[in-house]
């Protein structure tokens, strides 16, 4: 069952405003820079790419019982590669920064509420 929900032109005002604000938030600038400078480096495409092959063939390794020590100290080199990038490090920091962002407004507005909103605003799904 698909339930729209109009909102009171109030509140669509107030909801637009925060979307609005979050955007232009610091920690989400700071996040879409850092995103689109990794989206742009073709060196960070290939080493995320390289990494996620990596994972692949030791997941198929693993399911016929044929995992080397050299291929699990092959994977983790390539994790270290990734793990000290500038711009996978500028992505993740700024990731976790707006996601703080987002947990301290949503305390913001759980409180004002009194109940929790980001239960509230949660779509539900049906099987």
């Amino acid at each position: 069952m698909n339930n729209i929900v109009t909102l009171p032109p109030e509140l669509q005002e107030a909801t637009e405003n925060l979307i609005e604000n979050l955007r232009a938030s610091e920690a989400f600038l700071t996040y879409q820079k850092a995103l689109t400078s990794m989206n742009s480096d073709q060196e960070v495409l290939a080493l995320l790419e390289r990494l996620s092959t990596k994972q692949a063939e030791l997941r198929r390794m693993q399911s016929i019982d044929s995992v080397t020590q050299p291929d699990v100290e092959e994977l983790r080199a390539v994790q270290m590669q990734v793990q000290s990038y500038p711009a996978i490090m500028d992505y993740a920091l700024s990731q976790q920064d707006a996601v703080s962002l987002l947990r301290e407004i949503n305390q913001e507005i759980s409180e004002l509420l009194g109940v929790d909103f980001a239960s509230l605003a949660k779509q539900s799904t049906c099987c």
